[in-house]
């Protein structure tokens, strides 16, 4: 799963012409500029089809009345001895699914050569990569490369009001470090509310409270049905054969899940 050998795409030029013209100015400043950054825009097979900014594709209006998709991915990322599952809840600054639980980590490759690569998943794991240290603080040398490993994807369709949302084919990633028990961290809080390490009846407790009228807790959507859908499976796989590396299924990998 190296880099060695592999053609680097040319980036897409902006190709939309769609809806961004929303007023952002309530909204944090460093949130804001976020906005800028150039998504891989999709068809239904995840064929790139061309690019435009975050802002442009996470506008409802476009995801609704366009069918805009773009890329992105989740990672999972597990105690040394797989028994605990790293958590963060997105920071009150965020302009998407504020104050919500949710995996790990979870955003978008970009626009970019060494994001765009395809073979292996290279493009999405070098982007975990980033955004695992732009969120948490989690330097490279303790989540490299090669220690990602794709499980499938799912595409589905959320919104987050009536103005924002997501609608992405999302790469589900694992990694297991074995270097540490649990690996070090430094929070950015203009990105990151709070982090939390979970066994899976201490998961299966908030996402309860997720769906509990009046309970303060909000979980993701896509973490939802990830979690609906595979997580618990996926999670006793691993603890059974004993190594993050055999998770994964040859026809799991293949498909794109419509949730």
């Amino acid at each position: 799963m190296g880099s060695s050998n592999v053609a680097i795409p040319t980036p897409a030029p902006l190709t939309s012409t769609i809806a961004a013209d929303v007023d952002l100015s309530s909204y944090d400043d460093e949130q804001v500029k976020l906005m800028e950054e150039m998504c891989i825009v999709l068809d239904r097979d995840d064929k790139r089809i061309g690019a435009d900014s975050k802002k442009t594709c996470h506008l409802m209006v476009n995801i609704r009345d366009h069918g805009l998709l773009h890329r992105a991915f989740s990672v999972f990322l597990f105690s040394a001895d797989g028994t605990k599952l790293l958590l963060q809840q997105r920071a009150t600054e965020k302009i998407t699914f504020p104050d919500a639980w949710t995996n790990t980590c979870c955003s978008h490759p970009l626009n970019t050569a060494d994001e765009l690569v395809e073979k292996d998943n290279l493009g999405v794991r070098t982007a975990a990569q980033r955004k695992l240290f732009h969120e948490l603080g989690i330097e490279a040398q303790d989540v490299p490369l090669d220690d990602f490993h794709f499980l499938t994807r799912i595409h589905y369709m959320a919104p987050s009001n009536e103005i924002w949302g997501e609608h992405e084919i999302d790469y589900i990633l694992f990694m297991r470090p074995q270097h540490k028990e649990l690996v070090d961290m430094n929070p950015s809080p203009n990105e990151v509310r709070d982090v939390r390490w979970v066994t899976q009846d201490e998961l299966k407790v908030l996402l309860e409270q997720g769906v509990t009228p009046d309970s303060g807790i909000i979980v993701t959507p896509w973490f939802k049905l990830i979690c609906d859908k595979f997580l618990f499976v996926w999670w006793d796989r691993m603890m059974a054969e004993g190594h993050v590396s055999k998770v994964a299924r040859t026809e799991e990998v293949e498909q794109i899940y419509r949730l």
